[in-house]
């Protein structure tokens, strides 16, 4: 018996404050005995059991310190809601540098090209009895003038400057027509005068009869003493010469009807018509 009292020894996880092989704890009675023995045995159980709770106790301990270990407080969490994303805030551009401007293109020329027509009215009547060659008459422009572009060029109301070369009167009921040059020399714009190459045409000019003067009846008497000669010559008496006078005077007057001079006329505000020669530029 006491060898097996002693085989409990190495069962229990810690040495047994009471040494099982104690003589003197073993030996008495036999009630003692066996109390004891329970006594010993209960102990031993819990210490058993403490040892093992102890040992349980701090493994969970362990655990639960690893399980609650301090998490980062940096980290994001993800029991929050997502954030809304961000819009990007509009940045304004750079004021880029205006461009420079560019220059403006210089206007065309005010100019008139040759071949231009430009319509006038005579200031004042010429007449080849009255005016001579060399002097200087004016017209008004009629309407206004425009370039191709229908820029006015010269305005209504603009004064030509014309001199007359050459002005002579009909000698004859043949001559239809006489003899009238007018030659424009200078336009006069806004207070300047720009010289002018054109022709000028009279449009509205025509022939005018002359009265008889002096020259006229000295045409009939030289035509009545010729015939009187002529008849007294002839006849070899007076009555011959008066025949004569009278029908040599019947001459001489259809000889001055003839020859009744006939002057060329420009009434006051009839048309003279100009045509440049060359360009006009203002």
């Amino acid at each position: 018996m006491r060898s097996n009292r002693y085989k409990l020894a190495p069962l229990l996880p810690f040495s047994p404050p009471i040494p099982l092989d104690s003589h003197d704890f073993f030996h008495g009675t036999g009630g003692d005995m066996a109390a004891k023995r329970l006594a010993i045995l209960a102990v031993t159980i819990l210490a058993a059991c403490g040892g093992e709770s102890r040992d349980s106790i701090a493994a969970d301990s362990l655990s639960r310190d690893l399980q609650l270990a301090p998490a980062d407080s940096s980290a994001a969490l993800g029991d929050f809601p997502e954030a809304a994303p961000v819009k990007p805030v509009a940045t304004k551009p750079k004021p880029q540098p205006k461009p420079k401007p560019q220059p403006t293109p210089a206007p065309a020329p005010l100019a008139l090209s040759s071949g231009t027509v430009i319509p006038t009215a005579v200031d004042q009547e010429i007449n080849s009895r009255v005016n001579k060659k060399g002097e200087v008459v004016t017209t008004t422009v009629s309407s206004d003038v425009t370039d191709s572009r229908g820029r006015v060029i010269i305005p209504a109301g603009a004064k030509v400057t014309m001199t007359i070369t050459e002005i002579r009167e009909s000698e004859n009921k043949g001559d239809q027509t006489g003899k009238l040059t007018l030659t424009p020399t200078e336009v006069a714009i806004g207070g300047r005068s720009y010289t002018l190459a054109a022709s000028a045409e009279a449009l509205d000019r025509h022939l005018k009869d002359r009265k008889t003067n002096a020259g006229d009846v000295a045409k009939v008497g030289a035509g009545a003493a010729i015939g009187a000669l002529a008849g007294r010559v002839i006849g070899g008496n007076t009555k011959g010469a008066v025949i004569g006078g009278v029908i040599g005077g019947a001459v001489g007057t259809q000889r001055a009807v003839e020859t009744q001079d006939r002057d060329v006329v420009v009434p006051a505000g009839s048309r003279v018509e100009l045509r440049l020669q060359s360009e006009l530029a203002i």
